[in-house]
């Protein structure tokens, strides 16, 4: 089912994100993940996208699979990264035939080592090319855009940042997907604006606990950085175990989560990194169980 049409039709969807392991003992983990998370009946499913090599064939596997063996609606990430449009282009008929119809368009992370994204000879320059690619090709699909609720990384200027937004939107784009945050203020604000900029499509929070003082620092160190608000930061500096960690990341996205619904956001999607269970205590502090498809 087309991505675009359970928006249309779910006041407010859940939905988690996995990524393509490289060891079989991963795999064999994500698998055990995924025997947990189905049950909660998400909207959708979203496997991220490795550029290049095994890595991105690991992606192609993963989408098939969950396309055939379940009965979920999956959306694959694809990037900019590393592909010419012949790549992209071949990349989408194969998904075309294995029945995938549902693609998250980014322009993604510069490869190692590029301080700047440079595109190869014949690629594509911004996530907005890639978007026109697709509707242009293959108009039948559901395309997403990600959002960033504290800024993109490389635009400084605010306004500029929505006008880029916007163009994605207006080449072709079906929905938003936000970067994660953990202010909700943020969020709320970034969803004013892009009104404000005449953007009208559903915008769909990602959010993702803290479980460990190692995963905040990774999350610092992205690309687009994360805010970590005081009230965060100060409950994390009581903690005094590696699980009383997991505790409070766990309780500061549930309060999250459930003002998001009280809000009524359009879509809340859970970064999972391949782990069931900060997903699976979020639900159990919401009391929610397998009815994500159905309005809170």
């Amino acid at each position: 089912m087309l991505l675009k049409e359970i928006l249309s039709c779910t006041p407010t969807t859940f939905s988690f994100e996995f990524f393509p392991p490289k060891t079989d003992t991963a795999w064999e983990h994500l698998f055990h993940t995924m025997a947990d998370l189905i049950p909660l009946d998400p909207s959708w499913v979203s496997v991220t996208y490795g550029a290049g090599g095994a890595t991105r064939e690991n992606t192609h596997q993963l989408v098939v699979r969950l396309n055939k063996q379940t009965d979920l609606t999956v959306v694959s990430h694809l990037t900019c990264v590393e592909s010419s449009r012949d790549d992209v282009l071949r990349i989408l008929e194969r998904y075309e035939e294995s029945g995938i119809e549902n693609i998250l368009a980014l322009r993604g992370d510069p490869p190692a080592g590029q301080e700047r994204y440079s595109p190869p000879p014949g690629g594509f320059h911004h996530a907005m090319d890639l978007v026109s690619f697709i509707k242009d090709r293959f108009p039948h699909m559901s395309i997403g855009v990600a959002g960033f609720p504290e800024g993109h990384p490389e635009t400084p200027n605010r306004l500029k940042e929505m006008d880029h937004l916007r163009a994605k939107i207006d080449a072709g784009a079906d929905y938003i997907i936000t970067q994660l945050f953990f202010e909700n203020r943020d969020f709320y604000d970034f969803c004013e604006r892009c009104e404000l900029a005449g953007i009208k499509v559903p915008v769909i929070a990602g959010i993702m606990p803290i479980i460990t003082r190692s995963g905040m620092i990774r999350m610092a160190e992205l690309a687009a950085g994360s805010r970590f608000p005081a009230g965060l930061l100060r409950a994390l500096d009581s903690a005094k175990a590696t699980e009383d960690i997991e505790k409070i990341g766990v309780e500061w996205a549930t309060s999250q989560v459930r003002d998001l619904m009280a809000h009524k956001v359009r879509g809340i999607h859970f970064y999972t990194l391949n782990n069931a269970r900060a997903t699976l205590k979020i639900y159990e502090g919401l009391g929610l169980s397998g009815s994500c498809r159905v309005s809170t």
